[in-house]
């Protein structure tokens, strides 16, 4: 009797085990499984259960992690242009460029006919101690030849980079040498800075290039100030022309140090992140000093945030052209292969409660990556009523109008100057000959040109060699063929950009900013509104 009730029951038994086995399985799948993949059959996981299907009934071998890695990036560009993938192997290098330093060689170099051409060499690095000099061609590394299509910058940034301490051995040909030497390098840390140039424009107003936001932006902008206060600096221009941004948190300290107490900076906010005010503290030391801030069209997020938070608070006048529009955060999230995403999680909103993103559509939005060529074509680079702001107005503490939806707008427009500009200058930049004629004239006067030692007695020798005509005739030997009335009245342009980049190959970034901003009408503007004493705007509104 109780076997016959217990096979009756058995059935029973089984269907239990099975229902409750898969609520366990389902429980733990759901809460414990991380970053992995989940293939439970429910039609909220399409995706999953697409990669699951393929992987047991596709035609031929699918590698998945491969198929993961190629779907991941498409399917972020669904949601905003700024949420990114990162694979494992790309992680290191991408948080490089905002890290204070690296460990490599310590080189500064071109790629020129499948070859690594030493451009600068970093002063007391290990390249230099090793006996790298500007100029040597990198033939070899480490016994392995390096030339030809395989020498691309992120193979040779690759080889180049490594550990601390660890060798590398380098095949060098020197300018017109004809036996290749070899020098073993011990990799070590090199700084990477992100201030390119300070110095004074005259006997008071102080001058200082931010290139990026890194993790070391803040001391290098102390040590700048520091040394410009040494030379009576009384009035200040910080150039955020073609600066795309960075960590934020730099960019608060930064304008932090002009404001004064209790003045907010920059808030931000998202759908699960609620909103962080970042407020000054009244530390910094130039709470009072006349300011101006210069920006462009690629003067992005953290330099919008200073930028805006500049404005916004009246602290002083940003000149230039309309900036890039990019106002959401991303937050770095990892993965156990290493591999990371930047996901956009907040929107960030200047002091006035502008948000400076520029519109979007989700998917690939064609209209969003030609957003800067478009707003060239409609003419915005070269008139201010050219201007379309998508967004509603607001007004800074003092009550001047401002406007969200893309971008900072400068209080004093600069056009982009467009006098001289040919097709011939034009090709002539986009094609690469000017860079390669510099650099061939720097090796082949390379000792005459750091005798000289400094950007003026340069730039006075240079003038006086007919380096226009020297480029044409080289340009016309390599393909761009000479146009006399063209160069006559590129002349000045072709002139600017040659010597320019002659002063960075023999110099530095310092001295080449320097150069560069003597005809600079941008720079020109901000040394007009300090004559006039109208550093700090006042509660009139702005003309948009």
């Amino acid at each position: 009797m109780y076997r016959n009730k217990t096979n009756r029951l058995m059935p029973l038994f089984m269907a239990i085990c099975v229902v409750v086995g898969i609520l366990i399985g389902t429980f733990y799948a759901n809460h414990f499984s991380g970053n992995r993949l989940n293939i439970i059959n429910t039609s909220g996981n399409k995706l999953n259960n697409l990669l699951h299907i393929i992987d047991d009934q596709y035609v031929d071998t699918v590698n998945m992690n491969d198929l993961v890695e190629k779907a991941m990036p498409q399917i972020l560009s669904e949601l905003d242009p700024h949420s990114v993938y990162i694979s494992s192997k790309d992680v290191q290098s991408a948080n490089d460029d905002l890290s204070s330093s690296f460990s490599g060689v310590g080189i500064e170099f071109t790629i020129r006919q499948d070859t690594i051409h030493v451009q600068n060499v970093i002063s007391n690095g290990p390249a230099e101690k090793a006996g790298v000099i500007a100029g040597d061609k990198i033939v070899s590394i480490d016994d392995k030849p390096f030339v030809g299509k395989i020498v691309t910058t992120t193979e040779s940034m690759r080889r180049l980079k490594g550990p601390k301490d660890t060798k590398v051995k380098l095949g060098l040909l020197g300018y017109k040498a004809k036996k290749v030497r070899y020098v073993t390098v011990t990799r070590g840390e090199i700084p990477q800075k992100s201030i390119s140039a300070t110095y004074m424009l005259d006997s008071k107003t102080g001058y200082i290039k931010i290139k990026k936001f890194a993790e070391n932006t803040y001391p290098e902008l102390l040590i700048s100030l520091a040394q410009l206060s040494q030379n009576n600096l009384q009035n200040l221009v910080i150039d955020l022309r073609g600066n795309l941004g960075g960590y934020m948190a730099s960019a608060v300290q930064i304008a932090n140090e002009f404001l004064p107490k209790n003045r907010l900076i920059v808030y931000m906010e998202g759908r699960r992140s609620p909103r962080q005010d970042f407020m000054s503290d009244g530390k910094g030391s130039y709470q009072h000093i006349p300011l101006v801030i210069l920006i462009d069209e690629a003067s992005a997020s953290s330099s919008e945030i200073v930028s805006g938070a500049i404005q916004d608070n009246d602290r002083g006048t940003i000149i230039g052209r309309r900036s890039f529009g990019k106002g959401l955060v991303q937050k770095p999230l990892s993965f156990r292969d290493g591999s990371m995403i930047r996901l956009t999680t907040a929107r960030y909103y200047t002091p006035s409660g502008r948000c400076i993103q520029k519109p979007y559509s989700s998917g690939a939005d064609k209209d969003y990556e030609d957003d800067l060529l478009n707003r060239y074509q409609s003419g915005e680079y070269f008139s201010q009523d050219s201007i379309k702001h998508s967004g509603k107005k607001y007004h800074t503490k003092n009550g001047r109008i401002v406007y969200g939806g893309g971008g900072i707008t400068p209080d004093i427009f600069v056009p982009e100057d467009t006098l001289g500009i040919t097709s011939y200058y034009k090709e002539a930049a986009i094609s690469g000959l000017i860079l390669q004629f510099a650099f061939e004239y720097t090796d082949e006067n390379r000792a005459k040109l750091t005798e000289l030692g400094n950007y003026n007695a340069i730039t006075k020798h240079l003038t006086k060699q007919n380096i226009v005509d020297k480029f044409a005739t080289y340009a016309d030997k390599n393909g761009l063929k000479r146009r006399n009335l063209m160069i006559k009245k590129s002349h000045k342009l072709l002139e600017r950009y040659i010597v320019s980049r002659i002063v960075y190959n023999i110099l530095d970034e310092n001295a080449w900013t320097q150069y560069l901003n003597q005809d600079d009408p941008t720079v020109s503007k901000a040394m007009d509104i300090f004559r006039k004493n109208a550093a700090f705007p006042k509660n009139t509104d702005r003309k948009n």
